[in-house]
């Protein structure tokens, strides 16, 4: 009952962390988008 417990709380564990990890993916390449976005109204001015 214990191992199956503990697996399941670390498998639970590696999966939020790929979530986690694909968030800040996601987070990260927005912000490059605005930042590209920012540079762009910026030369044009």
């Amino acid at each position: 009952m214990t191992r199956a417990l503990v697996t399941l709380i670390t498998l639970l564990a590696l999966a939020a962390c790929d979530t986690v990890a694909g968030a800040g993916t996601d987070i990260q390449k927005a912000g490059a988008a605005i930042t590209d976005q920012a540079k762009q109204t910026q030369s044009g001015m």
